[in-house]
């Protein structure tokens, strides 16, 4: 028996139109056209429907501090107060770690959101270790620290608060305009050299990052994040990716905006598609660029050897091939064109002083 096609439809406010069984579950199902209307109307009551809310749970955290040796990441430790991004980016790669959670990686990842309450006090309690060794602290690298949640919870202000106490390095990645409330405590940190932040600027084209970034702040909003940040002395780069070909086609343009703003270093990646995210990028290609998603994953596929994702360490970050070597050559340029640096900001260690276990209710 052959299936009538079933439209895909988007979900008002966030990056995903359909939920996404994630790759643990024993059953998958889909829904059906059995010719009798049902479908039909689920779909029309789906539209008339409040777009689903966020839902926030709360944990306590066993540790705060993460720890990686991938020789193709540029840090070893890092923290992160959040499961699950309210931003909702349709290409992050962070999407399948919900799985572990047994949760969607699709519609949960923006909508079911788990806090780390007691985060503060567990990184206090892993910086007064003496077998703790300062180095850089990268916040932001899976889920954004600064998603719209963080406004009333306010996890990243106690985070802050204990770095600050320590005098510990730390760099920021973020979409959020929310970065700029704690400028009272980067900016001392960012004197003496223990603080930066990177904003993530994927495109100009504010349409298109409705769509890819559906609840992270409007491009001219993160440049006004870039320039506020500078003009406080708080050194600040900017992150263009990730590259999509065919999709986000003005990283120059990007790239000048943000250096006139007050950037002065840059990275990128191109488009990554691990585990659940490939077939969740293809949906949502199929419904927002019918007539050109055969040729972006032609492209994605080209920069991965032909399949949609290669994890080997040489590859994942910037790809390989033709494709690759234009969107190298193309930032390479603009950089050196611009004078922007490509290492991330040089961080002191050798101020740091062990967090005191006393006090701990003081932060919040």
């Amino acid at each position: 028996m052959s299936t009538a096609h079933i439209p895909l439809q988007a979900i008002k406010g966030r990056g995903l139109a359909q939920h996404q069984p994630h790759r643990f579950e024993r059953d998958a199902r889909e829904a059906f056209d059995d010719g009798w209307g049902a479908l039909d109307d689920a779909l029309r009551a789906r539209d008339e429907a409040p777009p689903p809310a966020t839902e926030v749970s709360f944990e306590d955290a066993k540790s705060a501090i993460t720890h990686n040796d991938s020789p193709d990441i540029g840090f070893r430790l890092g923290l992160n107060p959040y499961r699950g991004c309210e931003h909702g980016c349709v290409y992050c790669y962070a999407r399948p770690s919900h799985s572990y959670l047994n949760l969607s990686p699709g519609i949960d990842f923006e909508t079911k959101l788990i806090a780390k309450r007691n985060i503060a006090q567990v990184l206090q309690r892993e910086l007064a270790s003496p077998r703790h060794v300062p180095e850089l602290l990268a916040i932001g690298t899976v889920t954004d620290a600064y998603q719209p949640v963080e406004r009333e919870l306010r996890l990243m202000r106690g985070v802050l608060q204990v770095l600050v106490d320590t005098r510990h390095p730390l760099a920021i990645v973020t979409k959020g305009s929310g970065v700029e409330r704690d400028i009272d405590l980067l900016a001392p940190m960012a004197a003496q050299g223990l603080a930066a932040v990177y904003v993530t600027i994927t495109s100009l084209d504010a349409k298109l990052t409705r769509l890819l970034e559906p609840r992270a702040a409007a491009p001219h909003r993160r440049l006004r994040t870039i320039r506020t940040l500078a003009e406080a002395g708080i050194p600040v780069g900017v992150s263009v990716a990730p590259q999509i070909p065919f999709i986000n086609d003005d990283m120059e343009q990007v790239l000048e905006a943000a250096h006139e703003a007050g950037a002065r270093r840059a990275f990128y990646t191109v488009l990554r598609l691990p585990h659940e995210l490939s077939p969740m990028f293809r949906q949502w290609l199929e419904l927002h660029y019918p007539d050109r998603a055969a040729r972006v994953m032609a492209r994605v596929q080209e920069m991965r050897g032909g399949r949609d994702y290669n994890a080997d360490f040489a590859q994942r970050m910037k790809g390989s091939g033709v494709w690759a070597d234009l969107i190298r050559q193309r930032f390479d340029k603009t950089c050196d064109r611009l004078g922007y640096a490509r290492e991330r900001e040089p961080l002191k260690t050798t101020l740091f002083r062990p967090a005191s276990l006393q006090g701990q209710q003081s932060l919040f």
